[in-house]
C-alpha cells in the first residue's frame, strides 16, 4: 500500500496514469511526447509506477506497451471505501468463429487491456481455480455456475440462462490459457479473446490478464474493466481464504 500513496503523490506520475486511462497500450515514445521530460526521466517514473503495481506492460517487437492497473486502486477502494459498487452488466453473444479466421496471434498483438494481481496459492491451486468450473461457479462475481463442455466453458446465471461462453483456443499446461470471450448480456458487444497468463514467483503466483479485439473504448470502473477487477478480486479472495466472496451489486442485496 505505501508503494502505491508513494507512486500517486507526483503530480507527473498522475498525469501519465491519466494518460493511459484515456489511451490504453501507449509506448515510451507516446508517452515522453506528452511531457517535457527526457526519455530517461520518463522511464523513471513509469519504473516506481510499475513497481507499485499500479501499470503492466507488454512488448511487441522493437515496442513496450503500457496500461493502467487498477486493481491496486480498487483493493484500497475495497478496504476503505464501498466494497460492492458496481453497474449491472447486460450482454449478449454474437458468432466469433468468422472474426477468429484471420486474425493476428495474440502472442504477437498488442492488448486492448491488461490487468495483473498478486495471489499468495500454489501454482497448482490457480491453474486449477481457472480450469475447474465447480471452483469457478464458487468465485465468479455474476455467475451461478459454470458447466464444461468439451473445450468451451458456458457460465450462466441464477435461471439458466447464458452469461458468458468462452472456448479454449490455446493453452500450455500451468502457464497459459487463450479463450473467447463471448458476451451473452447484450447484442451490442462484438465476441473477442482472453488469455490467462500464470507466472510463478515465489510462495505466490502473478496472474496476468490480456483481452484481445475488444471493439469499444475500456473505461476504468466500467464495462471489461470493472468486470476483470472483480472477477480477479473473487478469484483472489477464494485462493487466499476459501471463502467465496462475489463483488457484485448482488452480493449486496443478498
Amino acid at each position: 500500500m505505501d508503494s502505491i500513496f508513494k507512486a500517486l503523490a507526483d503530480p507527473t506520475r498522475r498525469k501519465l496514469l491519466d494518460s493511459l486511462r484515456a489511451k490504453p497500450g501507449q509506448s515510451l515514445l507516446d508517452l515522453q511526447g506528452q511531457l517535457e521530460m527526457s526519455r530517461f526521466g520518463v522511464m523513471k517514473h513509469l519504473g516506481v509506477l510499475e513497481e507499485a503495481n499500479l501499470i503492466v506492460t507488454k512488448k511487441v517487437g522493437r515496442f513496450k506497451h503500457h496500461y493502467l492497473n487498477a486493481l491496486p486502486l480498487q483493493d484500497a477502494i475495497d478496504r476503505w471505501i464501498d466494497p460492492y459498487r458496481v453497474k449491472p452488466a447486460a450482454r449478449a453473444a454474437l458468432d466469433l468463429k468468422s472474426k477468429l479466421e484471420g486474425t493476428t496471434p495474440m502472442r504477437d498483438a498488442k492488448p486492448d487491456f491488461m490487468m495483473q494481481t498478486f495471489i499468495r496459492c500454489t501454482h497448482d491451486a490457480l491453474w486449477d481455480a481457472l480450469t475447474d468450473p465447480e471452483q469457478m461457479s464458487a468465485y465468479h462475481f455474476l455467475a451461478a455456475r459454470v458447466v464444461k463442455q468439451g473445450d468451451t466453458y458456458v457460465y450462466e446465471h441464477a435461471d439458466g440462462s447464458r452469461m458468458l461462453t468462452c472456448k479454449t483456443l490455446e493453452i500450455t499446461p500451468k502457464s497459459r490459457i487463450a479463450a473467447t470471450f463471448e458476451p451473452g448480456w447484450d447484442e451490442t458487444l462484438q465476441p473477442s479473446r482472453q488469455v490467462f497468463l500464470l507466472v510463478p514467483e515465489g510462495d505466490h503466483m502473478k496472474l496476468v490478464i490480456e483481452h484481445y479485439d475488444l471493439t469499444h473504448p475500456v473505461v476504468p470502473g466500467e464495462g471489461i474493466h470493472d468486470g476483470w477487477a472483480r472477477f480477479a478480486s473473487g478469484l483472489k479472495s477464494w485462493l487466499e481464504t476459501g471463502e467465496t466472496v462475489k463483488f457484485n451489486d448482488h452480493a449486496m442485496a443478498g
